[in-house]
C-alpha cells in the first residue's frame, strides 16, 4: 500500500473554482534588546563605597568589584553588567537611591548595547 500525502490544491474551491494551497507560517521570536549599566566616576565617593555597592547589587566577588571599582576610578566609566531593560533600570535605581541615602554623588546609568 502506498500513501499519498493530502494536499488542499486538490480540491477544488467551490467559491470560484480555483485551487488553493495552505501555508504553514512560522513566527521568530526576537530576543529582547540588552542594556549596559554604567557607573561614573565623581571625585567624592568614597572607593570601597564604590567596591561595595558593585558587590551589593550586581552580585561581584570583591576582586572583580575592586577591579571594575579602579576602571571607573582610571577611565571615567566602566560597564557594570548588561541586562534585559527592566533589570537594568531596576538596577540604577537601587545603585542611584543608596547612593543618595549615604549622601554620595554616584551615578549609574544605562544604554542601549
Amino acid at each position: 500500500m502506498t500513501l499519498t500525502p493530502f494536499m488542499m490544491s486538490d480540491k477544488k474551491d467551490s467559491r470560484d473554482g480555483e485551487s488553493s494551497v495552505l501555508t504553514k507560517t512560522r513566527t521568530r521570536t526576537q530576543r529582547p534588546p540588552l542594556y549596559k549599566v554604567l557607573l561614573l566616576n565623581d571625585d567624592y565617593t568614597p572607593m570601597e563605597f564604590v567596591v561595595h555597592v558593585l558587590e551589593r547589587f550586581f552580585g561581584l566577588s570583591h576582586a572583580q568589584a575592586f577591579e571594575i571599582m579602579l576602571t571607573v576610578h582610571k577611565k571615567g566609566l566602566a560597564v557594570v553588567g548588561v541586562f534585559s531593560y527592566e533589570v537594568a533600570e531596576t538596577k540604577v535605581a537601587q545603585v542611584m537611591d543608596f547612593a543618595r541615602r549615604h549622601q554620595h554623588p554616584l551615578q549609574c546609568t544605562m544604554e542601549k548595547e
